[in-house]
């Protein structure tokens, strides 16, 4: 009887081990989202950085972007950008609009705004 109860506990343990690095691995493959996109070495081009937490920083040319970023499927969603407000001249700050992103088959993250219609595109970050 002991000998049964030790071999369901060491089998309940392999398992709920296994779950836990299977659950760990999930998480742990690289977006093709995930980096820089665009020249982040000139601030007054629009520009992105995409980090594996969600999170999305940039500039549009003018002011600093801050949001969140979500991956669905080849697409991904922005949830909202917080961002400066300064006055610049001559500025299309079309990237602060941005509602949703795909990569183009030249390697390209096109930006769609909240009616579907492409805003712009950014290369990818050097």
């Amino acid at each position: 009887m002991a000998h049964t109860r030790n071999r369901t506990l060491h089998a309940v343990f392999l398992a709920v081990v296994a779950a836990a690095l299977m659950a760990g691995c999930a998480g742990s493959g690289t977006s093709p989202f995930v980096g820089v996109w665009g020249n982040t070495g000139d601030t007054k081009q629009p520009s992105l950085d995409l980090t594996s937490d969600g999170r999305a920083t940039g500039t549009d040319g003018c002011n600093r972007l801050m949001g969140t970023w979500k991956e669905d499927g080849k697409t991904i969603s922005f949830g909202g950008f917080a961002s400066t407000r300064m006055a610049c001249e001559g500025v299309d700050t079309w990237l602060s609009n941005a509602s949703t992103a795909k990569i183009q088959e030249d390697g390209k993250l096109a930006v769609f705004g909240q009616g579907g219609d492409g805003i712009g595109t950014l290369a990818p970050g050097k």
